[in-house]
């Protein structure tokens, strides 16, 4: 008698939700069980184009579907690479690991749920619809065959068997018809020809059915049944039909199919060019972020075929690193067969594929921008961050192509806008584009920074992602016009008379400035006069390349523990702080002392720094109460 096995907790989870299934589209088993057997008979083809042994002939593969209303069974029978036991183990004894650590919580929550669809749970979909599942597999250079059965959560058993032909037989026993359920729908022709042309049309390999049909008797008006085998799916693959041919709902089937995301797709492409080289691609930018895509686990690439043959499951060689979050595939004749990834990436055909749907990507980008502007903004909130990268990489090689795509938070739109819009709208006498950082839209909203700036009447981008300094940095400026932080300390704003009375007071309260040095020495590079506060009473500049975010980000870094910006405590001389600070720096050491501390303090939580003595600081403060 076999082993009884028992599936790993997340499995187990799964086939009980699969066995009391609520969802509603059932039918999408059949289309999970189709995709696993196209993927095998795939699998055995680079098999043989590995080990160069053995020709793949595509006529002798297909996929086989038979139903059996008496025995009340369907079997799916394909001419894959088959099964190992130990193979048989790992793939049917555990949940695939796609949106696995996502599953659980959002099952918890949506009752109508598209499992399925969102997790591409695959083979375990048959429990939906069958009380006992059993798989006869032989693998692909064993004369070994064996038996996987199991009746749901309780466990799984394999024990050899007996199998003439590589490939897999999978057979599900379906469950009795309920009142609100007809699960024998799946036993008739019409709805299984239905289902496939729906979910698996484009399947590249034949998906046959014996199909029942009615003729004339020969000399007679009298109709006779007749049982013919029919390849139901047209085979012809989506990427090479006249777009005209083709609805959103195909290309989403297709994205659905060759499970490029959990999700919908955001928008798609569909391109065909013939020139110095030929190729089919059809592009998706997806609605959400992959849940491991900002991880060293994703992997970026595009499938890759060659004349209508997948040879790479992912070729990264297709796709820039800033735009590693589009899927799809490319299909090019001018493409070996038997290209290595090694050859890949010195493959000249290939690098002007690559160039091309980089520049039909940004197009596109750029229309939907131009567009369909919602639609652009939704695409920005996931993506904006690789595009930022992409700047800041490779020491700005690609600043050129992706600037134009890029889209901060305005202070005046309350809204994100692109680089362009805000120089279009710059009065004649703006030098810079103003930008101001920090860890949040509304933190950034409340520095005193942005007071001088704001009273010119002039638009600050607001910059809350830790990438956007680094990457505006790398560019240096946009259309001629350069970038200057709010916080720095030339904003280039000031008058000459201003800049004047500003100097004039700094030499007034010389001696006292430079009494604040030596109390804050090592902490601040200079205490000067502020020519931007307007309400408050002290804030940080910064002198040279580091500013006070980009301190924090590199702080964060391995041996980033000694990097400092140069920061200068500025003092408004209009606060009546000030007139405090004067008069303690004439009549009371301590209280000066005391004075000074806290407003480097105060600086210092402005910008969400932490203070280096919390204790001290809430004496401080007590002593001033007191």
């Amino acid at each position: 008698m076999a082993e009884k096995n028992q599936f790993q907790a997340e499995s187990k989870r799964l086939l009980e939700l699969m066995i009391h299934s609520v969802y509603s589209q059932k039918e999408v088993f059949l289309r999970e069980l189709i995709s696993n057997a196209s993927d095998a008979i795939d699998k055995l083809y680079y098999k043989k184009l590995t080990e160069e042994k053995e020709t793949f002939k595509r006529e002798d593969h297909y996929i086989k579907i038979v139903p059996d209303k008496e025995k009340r069974t369907l079997t799916i029978k394909d001419t894959g690479i088959g099964m190992t036991e130990e193979e048989l183990k790992e793939n049917l004894g555990t949940i695939a690991k796609s949106g696995s650590l996502e599953f659980k919580s959002q099952i918890e929550t949506e009752e109508d749920f598209d499992i399925i669809g969102q997790f591409g749970v695959g083979f375990y979909a048959a429990f939906m619809v069958a009380d006992k599942v059993v798989v006869e597999t032989r693998a692909y250079g064993s004369d070994k065959a064996f038996k996987w059965e199991s009746e749901g959560a309780d466990g799984y058993t394999i024990e050899p068997t007996t199998k003439e032909e590589v490939g897999t037989t999978i057979t599900l026993t379906l469950k009795e018809d309920r009142e609100d359920e007809n699960y024998s729908e799946f036993l008739e022709e019409y709805r299984l020809r239905e289902i496939i042309k729906k979910h698996s049309d484009f399947i590249r390999y034949p998906i046959k059915m014996d199909v029942t049909k009615r003729r004339k008797k020969d000399d007679s008006d009298e109709y006779e049944e007749y049982v013919e085998e029919e390849i139901i799916n047209s085979m012809v693959p989506i990427w090479r039909k006249q777009k005209s041919e083709l609805t959103k709902e195909d290309y989403e089937n297709f994205y659905r199919e060759k499970r490029y995301g959990f999700d919908k797709p955001l928008h798609y492409v569909h391109t065909s060019v013939d020139g110095a080289v030929r190729y089919h691609a059809i592009l998706y930018i997806p609605e959400n972020i992959p849940f491991n895509y900002y991880t060293p686990d994703y992997e970026k690439g595009l499938e890759l075929y060659s004349n209508g043959v997948l040879i790479m499951e992912k070729a990264p060689e297709l796709l820039p690193d800033y735009f590693s979050f589009v899927k799809g595939m490319v299909d090019s004749d001018d493409i070996s067969l038997n290209i290595s990834r090694e050859m890949l990436q010195h493959d000249r055909q290939l690098k002007m594929i690559e160039r091309n749907i980089t520049r039909k990507i940004k197009n596109e980008l750029l229309n939907l921008l131009k567009n369909d502007r919602e639609k652009y903004e939704r695409f920005f909130e996931n993506f904006g961050r690789q595009l930022k990268y992409g700047v800041y990489s490779d020491f700005g090689a690609h600043k050129e192509t992706l600037q134009d795509l890029l889209m901060f938070y305005s202070s005046k739109e309350k809204k994100l806008v692109t680089l362009a819009e805000y120089v279009e709208r710059m009065p004649e006498d703006q030098k810079y584009i103003y930008y101001a950082t920090g860890e949040s839209i509304e933190r950034i909203e409340q520095l005193p920074q942005t007071e001088l700036v704001r009273e010119k009447g002039y638009e600050i981008l607001y910059f809350a992602d830790e990438i956007d300094e680094f990457a505006i940095q790398m560019m240096h400026s946009y259309k001629d016009k350069p970038f200057k932080n709010v916080a720095s300390g030339d904003l280039g704003l000031e008058t000459e008379e201003e800049k004047k009375a500003a100097e004039k007071e700094t030499e007034q309260h010389k001696a006292m400035f430079e009494k604040m040095k030596e109390i804050l020495s090592g902490k601040v590079k200079d205490v000067v006069v502020s020519k931007r506060l307007r309400t408050h009473p002290v804030c940080f500049t910064i002198e040279g390349g580091l500013s006070l975010e980009m301190e924090k980000v590199l702080k964060q870094m391995p041996n980033g523990e000694n990097i400092k910006a140069e920061k200068i405590l500025e003092i408004n001389t209009n606060h009546d702080v000030f007139k405090a600070l004067v008069n303690a720096f004439e009549k009371d050491d301590e209280k000066f002392k005391l004075y000074t501390n806290i407003l480097y303090n105060q600086a210092m939580l402005i910008e969400g720094l932490p203070i280096e003595d919390p204790i001290q600081f809430s004496n401080d403060l007590s002593k001033v109460l007191v």
